[in-house]
Formats: C-alpha cells, structure tokens, sequence
C-alpha cells in the first residue's frame, strides 16, 4: 500500500478515535443550521440530554421542525506540522519544493536530517489553535 494512503487512514482512524473519546457530543459549529436543514435523529418527546447522548443536536425554539436533529460534518483543516521530529516523509532525497508541493505534500529545507518534503496532519474543527468559524 503506497505510504501517503496508509498516513490519510492513520489520520482518519485518529480523527474517528479522538471523536470516540470525547464523546459524541457535536460541536456548536455541527448544529449551527437553518431550521428547514434538519434531520430528524431522535424520536417524539426526546430529551435534551438523551438526544445528544446519541450524538444528535437539540434546539427546541421551533415547534414546527425537529429538535433533535443531525449535525453537520466536522470540519477537517489540512496543516504542515511545526515540529521537524513530528514529520512523515512524502519525497525522496533531492526532492525539489517544486515536486513536493505538486504532490500536495508541505515543504521546509531545513533542519539537517529530517524529512523535507513531508505530509500534512489532519486537524478537526476548534483544535486549529484560533477560534474556528462555522
């Protein structure tokens, strides 16, 4: 299996287990959306609390759509990681920062004995390091 499929699933299995780990409560950004969007994701007379224990959304200001409602995808942001140690080689020794950056991989040519052309990490929405917006 090529390396850069095996680190998008590594990344994609981290996203799915950090998830899993912080409970499936979504974020204020997953549920921010117009009221004829909704998807139903409970049943009649769900609470509050049981609905967004299954993972789901409550807002219950409008009688006439669902309270409990699916959230909107997360959102991912593609980022060159800062610490030299942390990357994962994309390239090959030589690699100019013409070929790296057209296989979509990041590029720094320093420090000595690292990875210069390296992959991106996966980060999830409101882990960007600034206030995320919806």
């Amino acid at each position: 299996m090529d390396l850069k499929v095996v680190c998008v699933l590594s990344a994609t299995l981290v996203i799915a287990l950090s998830t899993l780990a912080e409970g499936n409560a979504p974020t204020k950004c997953q549920c921010k959306m117009l009221p004829k969007e909704r998807k139903n994701c409970g049943y009649p007379g769900i609470s509050a609390a049981e609905c967004k224990k299954m993972g789901c959304c409550f807002n219950s200001s409008n009688p006439n759509v669902p309270w409990c409602y699916t959230p909107k995808q997360k959102k991912v942001k593609k980022v060159c990681p800062s610490d030299p140690y942390a990357r994962i080689n994309c390239g090959h020794p030589g690699i100019t920062a013409k070929e790296c950056t057209k296989k979509g991989c990041c590029f720094r040519a320093r420090p000595a004995g690292v990875p210069w052309c390296f992959y991106h990490r996966v980060t999830e929405e409101g882990k960007f390091g600034t206030s995320a917006t919806c």
